[in-house]
């Protein structure tokens, strides 16, 4: 049961980098970020995807990821790409960001679904949870938002995951049910992880250290 509250760890894991790097997003940053987007990816198509069409009408599981794949690409609508680290800073925002806020905790809420005492879902939810806590508390604490709020936010989008897990281990859902969320998760997963590893680097230069961090991503996903 301890595992289900990996993803809490992350965001505390992402406010502490924030504050060692002393709210700044760094080289190290961008590396993890590849990173946990190999290893997000790759363990969706190890583990979570197999498990989908194996429970789901082929068609039916392929529909599903295309409609989470559609509605990623609508809470980036709100959320500026933050799910994949593109956190824009506002200096001047005063207002408290509740299209960000609403966005993400969708997106944290449903990629709890996945995770169960019989999968290792959680590894890449928590490694792809630890960057963007990161950058989105470097966001926060940059911003003029009040102590208070900030603590809202980031306690909010904490329990969303957690709490997704909870529903979705619940005994009064139909396996059926949560296998559909799942597939919904997967096409979330595909669209975030490849724009982590396929948006453009500076100059369009290939990038060893990116790429090191995508191999080894790939590499322990396939291990564990």
């Amino acid at each position: 049961m301890n595992t289900f509250l990996f993803p809490v760890y992350a965001v505390i894991a992402g406010v502490v980098i924030a504050k060692l790097t002393k709210n700044k997003t760094t080289w190290n940053t961008r590396l993890l970020l590849s990173f946990s987007g190999a290893f997000l990816l790759a363990l969706t198509l190890f583990e979570l995807l197999p498990e989908v069409y194996h429970e789901l009408d082929t068609k039916l599981a392929g529909l599903f990821i295309m409609s989470g794949i559609l509605l990623q690409i609508v809470l980036e609508l709100f959320s500026k790409g933050a799910e994949h680290g593109h956190v824009h800073v506002e200096k001047d925002a005063a207002a408290f960001p509740w299209l960000l806020f609403i966005s993400l905790c969708i997106h944290s809420f449903l990629e709890g679904f996945p995770i169960h005492q019989d999968n290792d879902m959680v590894y890449g939810v928590l490694v792809h949870k630890i960057p963007i806590a990161a950058l989105v508390s470097m966001y926060l604490f940059k911003s003029k938002f009040s102590k208070a709020k900030i603590i809202i936010f980031l306690a909010v989008f904490t329990i969303m995951t957690p709490l997704g897990t909870l529903i979705s281990n619940a005994t009064d859902f139909g396996e059926r049910f949560v296998h559909s969320i799942n597939a919904v998760v997967i096409g979330i997963f595909f669209h975030i992880s490849t724009t982590i590893l396929f948006e453009s680097g500076e100059g369009h230069k290939f990038n060893l250290s990116k790429f090191v961090a995508i191999i080894l991503g790939v590499g322990i996903a396939f291990l564990i």
